[in-house]
């Protein structure tokens, strides 16, 4: 029996049935995954970027540079108190794009005008660290916010004073994990980025060394 054409006729029997054929046998294939992202990630920062800072900041040992601590994801469903569906679909969606559960905000205070009370939930959020968050960067940098219509950079203002940067995304489709057909609706939702920067300065450096791109 001839096993190319044997190979071959499989091949194009797998592809009429919509099953993707297997993998050629030629070498071993590189799946990206969390800790592979951390990896690639922390040896930048201690061979490119530790370096960088030190010269820039005359900071006396490496100690004293700052780090990315953690990313915190949170998309806020107040309309969730008429339409509790809401919840689950911002909660599928987030856990999609971080690749963990997120966790529920629910609201302190009641509020008659808006027809709020104590204990219903606002909002959802998600806490990176470690292998996830630097596998999040990553995606958000090289992936997301390219895909995003006329980018130009990210504002350079975003900092609160204490080294912390808040991105705000307008939508989650620039996400590849999110298929358009399968949202119920556009959701916005807000990214922060914790350092252990001391200043707006220092945050800006660390996070333009990591490849956020700023607007000039």
């Amino acid at each position: 029996m001839n096993v190319a054409a044997n190979s071959k006729s499989t091949s194009v029997a797998a592809k009429a049935k919509g099953v993707k054929p297997a993998a050629s046998p030629k070498g071993p294939s590189v799946v990206a995954s969390p800790a592979g992202t951390e990896l690639r990630l922390r040896q930048r920062y201690q061979a490119k970027i530790v370096p960088a800072l030190i010269q820039r900041f005359a900071y006396i040992n490496a100690l004293q540079v700052p780090r990315l601590v953690k990313v915190v994801a949170n998309i806020g469903i107040g309309e969730s108190i008429a339409n509790p569906k809401a919840l689950d679909a911002a909660t599928a969606d987030l856990k999609k794009i971080t690749g963990q559960q997120p966790v529920v905000m629910k609201s302190r205070k009641a509020i008659a005008n808006f027809k709020l009370r104590a204990g219903l939930p606002i909002g959802i959020k998600v806490t990176l660290r470690g292998a996830r968050m630097y596998q999040f960067v990553d995606k958000l940098i090289s992936v997301g916010l390219p895909r995003i219509r006329d980018f130009r950079g990210i504002s350079p203002t975003s900092f609160d004073g204490h080294g912390n940067y808040t991105l705000g995304l307008r939508e989650q489709l620039v996400f590849p994990e999110i298929e358009y057909d399968k949202i119920d609706k556009l959701r916005g939702l807000e990214v922060t980025f914790v350092t252990t920067a001391r200043t707006d300065e220092e945050a800006r450096a660390l996070l333009t060394e990591l490849g956020f791109p700023f607007r000039k």
